[in-house]
């Protein structure tokens, strides 16, 4: 796997995700939406510490400045 993602992409999903997972512990989001939202977020803090996107090698998308 290529590292596709640059600092501030990383920096961005991993704020996203600690904030999901705030709401989540607080008890401010509930239910099914809270299920899904854990998902992503997940997903963004698993894709940050890998610095590697699926979607982006999908899509075309290198945020990466090191290549």
């Amino acid at each position: 796997m290529k590292k596709n993602m640059g600092a501030t992409d990383k920096l961005i999903r991993s704020i996203i995700g600690i904030i999901i997972a705030i709401l989540y512990y607080a008890g401010i989001i509930t239910g099914t939406l809270a299920i899904v939202l854990l998902a992503f977020a997940i997903i963004f803090l698993l894709t940050s510490f890998i610095s590697f996107c699926p979607l982006y090698t999908l899509l075309g998308i290198n945020t990466n400045k090191k290549i």
